[in-house]
């Protein structure tokens, strides 16, 4: 059984079209980049993973179910945009988030902060916007989850953070999960992944394994998405 299917999704915005048509099959145990050109709808995809969107048409399947109650306790997620309460310091959210989710591990988040030499008794409204990411990067990756889906994790990183970044999420998922990374960073994270799926215009014109990729076209998968997406 695949971890997530997605089935003739399509996704409409009054008479805007953002999905058309999505299938897709995701198996466990892969680390897989969703990339394509900003406005091709990949957030908006990996939001309706998450069931904070509802398809126009189609079906969303994780472990062989509809999306709902039960598959979010199975994913986790990191929005492109911070969501942290400003007001809390890293300390009462890493116990917000104990509390709310079983399978978050306080003991790894707070390792993983002070791996990245991030004060836990720092108020979130005093870090920077780097920062925070991080602090969000750190809260997703202590859950013990299924499906990791992971919205332009590095967007406002430092070049410096970002090896470090990818270590941290490739180590901290258990071998029967996957995380799906969308990002417009390639050459970053090309190393890191097993897949990519390409969608432009809210298709999926590319979906296969990198090193297939690489061999039948000749060129990286940085080069291929620029000669793709090309202006």
């Amino acid at each position: 059984m695949e971890l997530l299917e997605c089935i003739n999704i399509n996704k409409d915005f009054g008479d805007k079209k953002i999905l058309k048509d999505i299938n897709l099959k995701i198996p466990r145990g892969k680390i897989i980049g969703l990339l394509g050109k900003n406005g091709t709808g990949k957030s908006t995809l990996i939001k309706l993973i998450n069931d904070l969107l509802t398809p126009t048409s189609g079906e969303i399947l994780v472990n062989g179910k509809n999306i709902g109650v039960e598959s979010k306790k199975n994913i986790s997620y990191l929005p492109e945009r911070t969501y942290l309460d400003k007001s809390m310091t890293v300390d009462q959210v890493i116990k917000y988030f104990e509390d709310f989710y079983d399978n978050f591990d306080a003991k790894k988040a707070r390792k993983l902060l002070k791996d990245l030499d991030l004060d836990e008794d720092q108020k979130i409204s005093a870090m920077s916007k780097g920062m925070q990411e991080k602090v969000q990067l750190v809260l997703v990756m202590s859950r013990k989850a299924d499906l990791y889906l992971l919205d332009e994790p590095m967007g406002g990183v430092d070049p410096a953070a970002r090896d470090y970044i990818l270590n941290t999420i490739i180590t901290n998922y258990n071998e029967n999960a996957t995380v799906l990374l969308s990002t417009h960073l390639i050459t970053d994270i090309e190393n890191i992944l097993d897949e990519v799926i390409f969608i432009q215009n809210g298709k999926v014109v590319l979906q296969g394994a990198v090193d297939d990729i690489r061999a039948e076209h000749g060129k990286s998968i940085d080069g291929l998405f620029r000669e793709v997406f090309r202006c």
